[in-house]
This record gives C-alpha cells, structure tokens and sequence, in this order.
C-alpha cells in the first residue's frame, strides 16, 4: 500500500511522525513489505517545522497520484483556508478510489473538499466548534477519537491520531498485525473510535478495580450472554446508576457500547483466524442472528462479514 502524508511549514514534528510511526513499523516488523509512506509538499520544496527543524526529502503533489492513502497530519492552529491546489487534490484522490485521512487539525483541509459533506467528522475537542463553523457541511462531533466512513477517516486531536492509524492497520492487515505494532511502540491495541476523547479519570486495569474490574473480566468472558446494563450492575452489587458512572469513568464508553465493541473486536478476530460459519460467530459473539450481527459490523466497519473474511482468506 502506497501512503503519502501531506506536510507544510509550520506542523509539529509530533504530528508527521506518528503516520510515520505506526505505518513504518508495518514494514520494520515484516508485517506487509509492500507498504510504502512519502512525505510531499505542495510545492515540493523543504519545509520547516514549528519546532525549526528542517523537513527535507519530500517529494511534490505528484507522490499522490498513485497513492491508496493519502494522510493529512495536521493544519495550522488558526485555520487558514486550504490552497485551491490541495482541494482538487483531495477530490481526485478520492474520486479514483484513495482513502483520505484527516488527523487532529487535518480534519480541516478534509473537509473543506467537499469529501465529508452530509457526513460526521471529528477533529480536536478545542476546535471542533471553529472548524464546524468554517465547514458547515459536515457534522463535526467533539466527542469521539475517530470516525471511518471506510473512504475517508478523520481523528481527534494529537495522540488519537495513533488510535487512528492502528486502526487503519487494523482493517488491512488484521487485529494480531495491529497488536504487534502497538506492541512495539508501546501503545494500547485499541481504543474505539467512538471513545470519548478526554475521560474524567485516566483509564485503570480492570484486574485493579474491584467489583467493576471482575464483572468486566467477567462480561469479556461471556460475551455470549445478556449483558444489558442491569445485569452487569446486578453483578457487580451496585446500582444501575452508580455502575453506569464509574463504568463510564474507566472505560470511556457507557456499557452498552462497550460490550457492542468487545463482540465486534471478538468477531472480526473469529473472521480473521478462523472458517467458522457467520452464523456460529454471530451466536458465539453474542449478536443473537446473523442478521442483526451483519448490521453493526456494516455500521462499523463499512464493510460486510463476508467482505471482511475475503482479505485475509484471499491472501
């Protein structure tokens, strides 16, 4: 796979290395050889970072002309309009079939194509209100880490944009290449996309917490079974209010998301690495009939079951 990753004068050296980052790590660790990444300027030229140092080795727009993924890092902090240039260049990347990527501030130039419109985007909490102001098309959340239409991705601010790029490992190559990259570089395996971006607690080990800690280890276990918001609060002796609060504090999601997530993570793994039937899955992951499995794994992935199977089982 081909990536090019748009730089310009002024972007934080953290924001260009974290693409940088995770996509190399695809290839350092013998994952995909196949995967390539370029770092290219509008006018092809050097640029600086806002740190000061040189950005040299890019190459022009034409790196994106053969591109399957095409990453826009980040954008200034005050918003400046996107070239005429650049926008053309999103939207015929997207036209010929490239996936275009908008993290943290990069959700901006994203947007402003035309490429989002009727859609919801995220893009960093402190600025999600200018930027849906500025690209009133698009449905701008200041909530969630990121949002994947399958054709165009876009992230919350900084560190999401991690979350964002395994989870584009994760839907090419797979969960067990996701989790060696994030092994590697030191980072939870996943996060969910619709996470919330900043949790009023930081995040705690299950196996530290408890009543709640045991019935999350325990609902991970049986993800077969009823796991509405009354039982896992009946498990774990606590009111239903109460449950939802703090389950809320330590995972970032209310209940019922959470567990949607765990079948959905449990299930893709089942389509990845083994021929079980969609409806054995469908049943083992808790979705009751393959019919109602079928429709979250299409509302998440963008793709079907059977689809998400052919990747790994054409290679």
């Amino acid at each position: 796979m081909k990536i090019a990753i748009h730089a310009f004068d002024g972007m934080t050296m953290f924001h260009l290395a974290t693409p940088l980052l995770v996509f190399g790590e695809v290839v350092r660790l013998g994952l995909d050889d196949g995967w390539e990444t370029s770092v290219f300027t509008e006018g092809g030229r050097s640029v600086h970072s806002a740190e000061g140092y040189l950005i040299g080795g890019v190459c022009g727009p034409e790196a994106v002309d053969d591109a399957d993924l095409v990453v826009f890092p980040s954008w200034l902090s005050e918003l400046p309009d996107p070239s005429k240039a650049l926008l053309r260049l999103v939207r015929k990347s997207h036209e010929r079939g490239a996936m275009i990527a908008g993290l943290c501030l990069g959700a901006y130039p994203v947007a402003c194509s035309g490429v989002l419109d009727g859609r919801a985007a995220v893009t960093h909490w402190g600025a999600a209100r200018t930027v849906a102001g500025k690209a009133q098309a698009v449905n701008f959340d200041d909530s969630a880490l990121y949002v994947d239409h399958g054709d165009v991705l876009t992230s919350a601010g900084t560190a999401s944009a991690l979350d964002a790029c395994l989870h584009i490992v994760r839907t090419r190559l797979g969960s067990a290449a996701a989790a060696d990259v994030a092994r590697q570089i030191v980072i939870a395996p996943h996060r969910e996309g619709d996470q919330a971006q900043y949790i009023a607690r930081p995040l705690q080990d299950p196996d530290l917490d408890g009543p709640l800690g045991r019935t999350i280890r325990w609902a991970m276990a049986n993800l077969d079974q009823d796991l509405e918001v009354e039982g896992l609060a009946a498990h774990a002796s606590m009111s239903k209010r109460n449950f939802t609060r703090r389950f809320k504090e330590v995972t970032g999601l209310s209940p019922a998301r959470w567990v949607l997530g765990r079948r959905l993570d449990d299930a893709r793994q089942l389509l990845e690495t083994t021929s079980w039937s969609i409806a054995r899955i469908a049943e083992s992951c808790g979705f009751g009939s393959p019919v109602t499995f079928r429709q979250n794994f299409i509302a998440a992935y963008a793709t079907t079951p059977t689809s998400y199977r052919a990747r790994f089982t054409s290679r």
